[in-house]
């Protein structure tokens, strides 16, 4: 009878020692595997300068981005005044980078001109870089990045004309898209880049 008890109690503590354990095994079981990729941010790119030096744009960590589609020869180009006052005047809080783009046909020939061209015209002193195409199956990475909301998880908008503007976050997350008729000036782009 001793022994009887005995491997019945053996039995009991057995079962529940597995019992314990199978749960903490299932669970480990059918926790969900995570399978979507985490978006990319702006500071994963490699872009050239105007002058054709590479640019990691990791190296302006920690402050917002202001990127900018640029043109020489169209109506909203007097923007690179305010661009250029934006960048003075908030400069502590984010960097304006001009991408030169003749998307819509309104960007001088080389590199040179545009570099001199806002230079002369403006005294453009905030990141240029390359022309590129903004829009479309050529669009630059950085391009199809910014206007593509599933791997940027927030913006759904390509430029839809010149000087179209998208706001990055210091953790180079694009946060929002503006149109080429908001000013670089406007209360609303200064609020947000300010808060």
């Amino acid at each position: 009878m001793k022994n009887s008890l005995f491997l019945t109690l053996a039995t009991a503590a057995t079962a529940v020692v597995f019992i314990a354990a199978k749960p903490a095994a299932s669970t480990a079981m059918t926790t969900p595997v995570e399978t979507a990729k985490t978006a990319p941010s702006v500071y994963d790119f490699k872009v050239k300068s105007i002058d054709g030096k590479d640019v990691k744009l990791s190296k302006y960590k920690g402050k917002k981005l202001l990127i900018v589609n640029t043109a020489s020869k169209c109506g909203f180009t007097p923007q690179y005044k305010e661009l250029e006052e934006l960048s003075k005047k908030y400069g502590n809080k984010v960097v304006v980078l001009g991408f030169p783009s003749n998307s819509f046909k309104q960007e001088l020939a080389s590199n040179l001109e545009v570099a001199s061209f806002c230079e002369k015209n403006y005294g453009v002193t905030f990141p240029l870089f390359e022309t590129v195409s903004v829009k479309g199956d050529d669009a630059a990475p950085l391009y199809k990045y910014l206007s593509d909301k599933t791997v940027n998880g927030a913006v759904s908008d390509a430029p839809s004309w010149n000087f179209c503007k998208y706001l990055v976050d210091e953790k180079g997350h694009v946060v929002k898209f503006y149109n080429s008729k908001v000013t670089p000036l406007s209360p609303e782009l200064v609020a947000d880049i300010t808060k």
